[in-house]
């Protein structure tokens, strides 16, 4: 015979409090002591004890269900392979999303969009009645798609979203830390002449992190020119193909390549090595996020960190407070830091965080 799943009963005898207590805390009641709560919610871990949201959901009007959409890279047929680390960082950012979301009591609906699916608008627009929020990462939505959905239910925009009078957005700051990386480059070790590797033209990020890079390099004095400046698409593998196409194109090759993402900068060094050059020897090369893997590299990879779980986290935050209309700021900024590490000529301890 099957176990039976835990009861809010249960929950009530194994934290030694009363159902009503119980049900306080799952309804996150202000009120409820934060000593009480953490018990409530200790107990509910130690029976692994699921709220029933749809019950909670008809007693408060709510569905208890943010969603999150983000696109995804189409699969073409005609590959042997295609990589799926487009979707890493994205990854990271739906891991703090859906921590902070089960903190305050909210499961997660995910929702992808991909350039084979162009009306984007459509998911959103249908499931809209089973959510109370919608998180909207990287494209999904065209500016002017955001206000039909807003007057729906709120929207929080991120990770190159862009920005709309109608939603909230949660940014990095990509224009401090380019700033930070290209004083850098510059002030220890020399730099003039700058590369950039794109990501997608039309994402936000992407034209933040160029018009960033475009104003350092003018303000130190040095050139970006637009032959190094190289179209990509955010994957490791599209930049390694476009960085030999480029190699292939240039023989006065510039000082440094500035990646407008860590999973470029690592197809950039592979290709780089595999016509014989060195990095940071023969060019330097530098990223943007600190992904897991950027201080594995060989030369481990000197970034702009952004914490994207944090953003995730901060994001339920803006959404939560927009769905109590808390007063909440239209435009969150995140701090970006410089990780300095070797690929940029830097050395030292593996990792070490000397910004």
């Amino acid at each position: 015979m099957a176990e039976q799943a835990p009861t809010i009963y249960d929950v009530a005898e194994r934290a030694g409090v009363s159902v009503a207590t119980v049900s306080r805390a799952l309804n996150d009641v202000e009120s409820l002591r934060a000593v009480t709560r953490d018990k409530v919610m200790r107990a509910m871990a130690e029976l692994d004890f699921v709220p029933n949201n749809v019950a909670r959901g008809l007693s408060r009007g709510k569905n208890w269900v943010i969603g999150l959409a983000f696109m995804h890279s189409p699969v073409k047929a005609n590959e042997a392979e295609v990589e799926a680390d487009s979707l890493l960082y994205t990854d990271i950012i739906i891991r703090g999303v859906e921590a902070q979301a089960a903190r305050h009591g909210y499961s997660l609906l995910l929702c992808s969009a991909g350039e084979e699916h162009p009306d984007g608008i459509a998911p959103l627009r249908n499931l809209t009645q089973s959510v109370d929020g919608w998180i909207v990462l990287d494209r999904v939505l065209n500016v002017e798609e955001v206000p039909e959905i807003s007057r729906r239910t709120p929207i929080v925009l991120m990770a190159g979203a862009g920005d709309s009078d109608a939603a909230f957005t949660v940014r990095v700051d990509n224009e401090g830390g380019i700033a930070s990386l290209v004083s850098h480059l510059v002030e220890a070790h020399g730099a003039r002449r700058f590369g950039y590797m794109s990501g997608l033209e039309e994402s936000p990020d992407n034209v933040a992190r160029l018009r960033a890079l475009r104003d350092a390099t003018r303000r130190w004095g040095g050139q970006l020119n637009e032959e190094d400046i190289v179209s990509c698409d955010w994957t490791s593998g599209g930049a390694e193909v476009q960085t030999m196409r480029w190699l292939d194109r240039r023989v006065d090759l510039p000082d440094v390549l500035v990646c407008a993402n860590d999973q470029m900068a690592v197809g950039a060094i592979h290709a780089l090595g595999a016509r014989g050059l060195k990095v940071p020897r023969d060019i330097a090369v530098t990223g943007f996020d600190d992904i897991p893997i950027a201080r594995y590299l060989t030369p481990a990879l000197t970034t702009v960190r952004q914490s994207s779980s944090a953003m995730g986290a901060e994001a339920v935050d803006v959404l939560l407070a927009a769905m109590a209309n808390e007063p909440v700021a239209n435009t969150t900024t995140m701090a970006s830091r410089l990780q300095i590490r070797h690929s940029c000529g830097c050395q030292g301890e593996l990792g070490e965080d000397v910004a």
